[in-house]
């Protein structure tokens, strides 16, 4: 496993289920092409999974 990952909004969360909008908001992301850069680990791997359509991921 990488040590970091890179993660970017690339959808919109306009018409998405709350549960999907709260996800975004714990890897904090707030706009559309924001990245932010978290540790990887199961936790984090499991919130992007939930997310996976929204998002997209480097290993850094």
């Amino acid at each position: 496993m990488a040590s970091k990952l890179e993660i970017t909004l690339k959808r919109s969360l306009i018409g998405r289920p709350q549960d999907q909008r709260e996800t975004v908001k714990a890897l904090g992301l707030r706009k559309v092409n924001q990245t932010v850069e978290k540790q990887d680990n199961a936790a984090i791997r499991g919130m992007i999974n939930k997310v996976s359509h929204l998002v997209t991921v480097t290993e850094k």
